[in-house]
């Protein structure tokens, strides 16, 4: 599947899962996608096991809405992540011009503090489904949802899955 002419968004963070970030980085850019790591600035970042990734751009280099999909992996960077305005504004931006914003495990945070999870269906990592239902969020336990331009899983294990039904809604 050809995902040229395919602008991604990664969001990165320090503490963030591994394989949530190199799996879908990797597969996209193989499909022909531009995907651009962002942070919070343009600097190195490093996993839950000390693996590094340096983000292209920083989050105030860029807005939402220019990307076709915006991913936010887990571990525990999403909680790092909602801690800037301004990363919360970059999934705003892509939800509020329907582009694919898509978590995994807990990346799902990061939706609940962009406000965009209320009456929608979701799933995450088991430890945060409360704190997506009391954002309003209906939660069900499948490898990948995809609600409109919403889709979530909810671990490692799910990213085939998960990278599949990104590149489908992106053709």
């Amino acid at each position: 599947m050809s995902l040229k002419n395919k602008h991604i968004g990664v969001l990165v963070e320090d503490l963030y899962e591994d394989l949530e970030l190199w799996y879908p980085v990797l597969r996209f850019r193989e499909a022909g996608a531009e995907v651009t790591v962002i942070g919070p600035e343009k600097k190195g970042y490093s996993s839950k096991h000390g693996y590094p990734v340096d983000a292209d751009v920083s989050m105030d280099a860029v807005r939402g809405d220019r990307f076709d999909a915006m991913i936010i992996p887990g571990g525990y960077a999403p909680d790092r992540m909602r801690r800037f305005d301004t990363m919360i504004d970059l999934v705003l931006q892509a939800h509020q011009a329907n582009k694919i914003v898509a978590a995994i495990c807990h990346g799902t945070w990061l939706l609940a503090s962009a406000r965009i999870v209320e009456g929608r269906t979701l799933t995450c990592y088991f430890a945060i489904r409360d704190d997506l239902i009391n954002a309003g969020a209906h939660y069900v336990d499948k490898e990948v949802v995809r609600d409109g331009n919403l889709i979530t899983s909810r671990m490692p294990g799910d990213l085939p899955a998960f990278c599949r039904t990104i590149a489908e809604a992106l053709t």
